[in-house]
């Protein structure tokens, strides 16, 4: 089994919980997932199967899309609801003002990571050092935010719609945003509603799938925005043994189709533009 399957991943479950009930489901360890969702968060998880596991980077490059809520008045060492309180604010805010404190965050800015993160510094992950209780630098990572919206504010909720690039925080973006509403607060529910193309009504639940209720999307669906290059059983030879072959693409990259089967994806040659080399095979 080769290809790309949406989960619709529910709360307290990891990313890697999903997989490993996916392995025994799909009676297959050649598992993987393109960008951990926290436990407390629901929705949009891209589980790539057999070959397509090594499509991983390609599809975490995409955009993705959040429904995110905020609680008021209160900050978490790990900046959810999951956390202890570290700092209590009051606060007095309209409508309005939280309309344009998020329309501030569009465009690129720098943000600083949770504590309570998965990012390395010097060989260790950044929560490795909070359980410990030792003191480090975050690092900052640029980020791109592309649509801002609010949804609802409602007593000490707010409730807003982001589509954000690839790295980005929303828990920490949570915290950036109250900063700049003058107080504090934290995630209370966060729920991945896109990747890319993939969207949530497309997505299966774990039971769904284990009702064998579900569909594989094939490498042409998840990449589709990608040019497909048919090829003759001549260069397939060339192909199948990841020759260099002349390009006959337009863009950086395209996928490689012998005989109705997407065999491998080929590049653009850095040492001569009109040639290509392979970047995946499949």
């Amino acid at each position: 089994m080769n290809g790309i399957l949406i989960v619709n991943k529910e709360k307290d479950y990891t990313s890697r919980d999903v997989v490993n009930k996916l392995i025994k489901i799909l009676n297959t360890k050649k598992i993987g997932h393109t960008g951990t969702l926290d436990p407390i968060a629901t929705g949009v998880l891209v589980v790539t199967i057999g070959k397509a596991t090594k499509l991983c980077d390609l599809l975490t490059s995409e955009y993705k899309e959040y429904i995110a809520t905020m609680k008021l008045g209160i900050e978490t060492d790990t900046l959810d609801i999951t956390g202890s309180i570290t700092k209590e604010e009051d606060y007095n805010i309209t409508e309005d003002q939280i309309k344009e404190v998020l329309n501030s965050f569009l465009g690129n800015s720098m943000q600083e990571v949770p504590l309570y993160s998965a990012i390395k510094v010097n060989g260790k992950k950044l929560y490795e050092y909070a359980r410990k209780n030792i003191k480090i630098e975050l690092p900052k990572r640029e980020i791109n935010i592309k649509k801002i919206d609010l949804i609802s504010y409602k007593d000490d909720l707010i409730t807003f719609k982001c589509l954000v690039s690839k790295g980005t925080y929303i828990r920490s973006l949570i915290r950036d945003i109250a900063y700049k509403l003058n107080t504090v607060a934290t995630m209370t529910k966060l729920i991945r509603t896109k990747q890319g193309i993939f969207n949530i009504e497309d997505s299966y639940t774990i039971d769904d799938i284990a009702s064998n209720n579900y569909k594989i999307i094939s490498y042409e669906e998840a990449l589709s925005n990608y040019e497909i290059i048919n090829i003759d059983d001549n260069l397939y030879k060339q192909v199948s043994n990841g020759a260099i072959i002349p390009k006959i693409f337009k863009n950086d990259k395209a996928l490689i189709k012998y005989k109705d089967t997407i065999i491998a994806i080929y590049q653009t040659y850095d040492k001569d533009i009109t040639k290509a080399k392979p970047y995946i095979m499949l």
